[in-house]
């Protein structure tokens, strides 16, 4: 197996032909929530985004990698975020676009390949993520990855004109 792929799936930089697939993603009010996302981002946000996104993760404390199936078609966004070196953990973020490419086993197999680039290469100690307790799909894949909740965060978010509350999940390398 490459280094970054998967079973159905490759993850790979972004380029610069992907302005049009992360400003449709960024600027989806429908999972603006899941990034705490208050605005939409211009064309011109995004494409200085991608002239930097070669930046190295342990300067810029984060890594954003396409989701891509073997055509090099994206599906979507997984994110390391928070690198903290000193203390080797980072959360994580998966985004798949189209409702169309959910349920395929797509972010499943992204995540994996996420977790040992993390756990090999990156020499991380601990992975986490925050995800709502609403968010029953976000569940079922992390912990189908050994992710385990450690604790609930109470009236976490406000979203929708309500308080939601939010997990913080881990997986410790073993």
């Amino acid at each position: 197996m490459k280094t970054l792929e998967g079973q159905h799936i490759k993850l790979r930089a972004l380029e610069p032909e992907d302005l049009e697939f992360v400003l449709e993603v960024e600027n989806d009010e429908n999972i603006w929530h899941l990034s705490h996302t208050q605005t939409p981002f211009s064309k011109y946000a995004i494409k200085q985004y991608l002239e930097h996104a070669h930046k190295d993760i342990y300067d810029v404390k984060q890594l954003r990698l396409a989701i891509v199936d073997f055509n090099n078609n994206p599906l979507g966004l997984i994110d390391l975020f928070d690198f903290d070196f000193k203390n080797k953990r980072a959360g994580v973020g998966v985004i798949i676009k189209e409702h169309a490419h959910k349920g395929k086993g797509y972010g499943n197999d992204a995540l994996k390949v996420l977790i040992a680039y993390s756990f090999k290469h990156l020499g991380l100690h601990q992975l986490y993520c925050n995800i709502s307790e609403t968010n029953v799909a976000s569940l079922k894949l992390f912990k189908k990855q050994g992710f385990e909740i450690a604790g609930l965060k109470k009236d976490w978010n406000f979203n929708h004109g309500m308080y939601e509350n939010e997990y913080l999940l881990q997986l410790i390398k073993q």
